[in-house]
């Protein structure tokens, strides 16, 4: 799908990765929207690329109808908004709970549910789902956050089949570390062993090349992070003794640190 003079809806648009993909989408031809919570940070980044705002809380239902509403014109949409929820799960709150679950799962689903019936209509269309590499391998201490990863990843996979001959294709778009932005940038933690990092300039030319080729799944990781968590996904167990070595918990643990100390 050729993304110059499409209708885009950008969630998640505040953050380090939104801000890159605003940036780029806008650079490729959108008619870019952009949505997140944070109106003073949203204006900017809207300024900048010179996108429409529409301002939402994705924990909230109500918002996300809204906003589904206000863009059901929307040819592509790029779910990226999502919450850090790492540390373990007995730490959570069930506001905390409801929270990250809403804001990472089921708000993509309801709104991919909410604009795909319009796309379909209209014949064409595409979404993507900015996931994670924690979609496909679970760590320690990220049961929550794994959780809504896999789940996307899974809805994904599913929701491009059953919208194949449609006109309307489906993405999953999954991450490794980023730097400059996101967990890591945000508390400073350390890699695990050393893995290397990503840029969200590297995460926006994943989405631009999933809604140009129709690709069904792009991991934006170096070579080791891929091959790591494709094993992980088939071997388990033999995964959670390597991570035990590569001081994973480590790297989570200076995350969760980090996170505490905000709250």
């Amino acid at each position: 799908m050729d993304i110059s003079g499409s209708r885009v809806l950008l969630t998640g648009a505040t953050g380090g990765i939104g801000s890159a993909l605003a940036a780029r989408l806008t650079a490729q031809g959108a008619r870019l929207t952009v949505s997140g919570r944070r109106e003073d940070v949203l204006k900017a980044t809207a300024e900048a690329c010179g996108a429409r705002t529409v301002v939402a809380d994705l924990a909230f239902r109500s918002d996300v109808v809204r906003l589904a509403e206000t863009c059901a014109e929307a040819d592509i949409l790029v779910a990226n908004a999502a919450l850090p929820a790492s540390g373990d799960l007995v730490d959570y709150t069930e506001e905390q709970l409801d929270r990250a679950l809403d804001v990472n799962l089921r708000a993509p689903v309801l709104l991919s549910r909410l604009l795909t019936e319009h796309m379909v209509a209209r014949g064409r269309g595409h979404i993507v789902m900015v996931g994670s590499i924690s979609g496909k391998a679970a760590t320690k201490s990220t049961s929550l956050y794994n959780a809504t990863k896999f789940g996307l990843r899974g809805f994904a996979l599913a929701l491009r089949q059953e919208l194949r001959g449609t006109g309307v294709g489906v993405s999953l778009v999954q991450p490794g570390f980023v730097r400059d932005a996101g967990m890591f940038a945000d508390t400073g933690a350390a890699t695990p062993n050393g893995i290397r990092t990503v840029t969200p300039g590297q995460v926006a030319d994943g989405v631009v090349r999933a809604v140009r080729r129709d690709r069904c799944e792009v991991n934006v990781a170096p070579v080791e992070l891929r091959l790591l968590s494709a094993i992980a996904g088939q071997f388990p167990g033999f995964a959670e003794r390597i991570q035990a070595r590569a001081d994973v918990d480590g790297s989570v643990r200076q995350i969760v640190e980090a996170q505490r100390a905000r709250r």
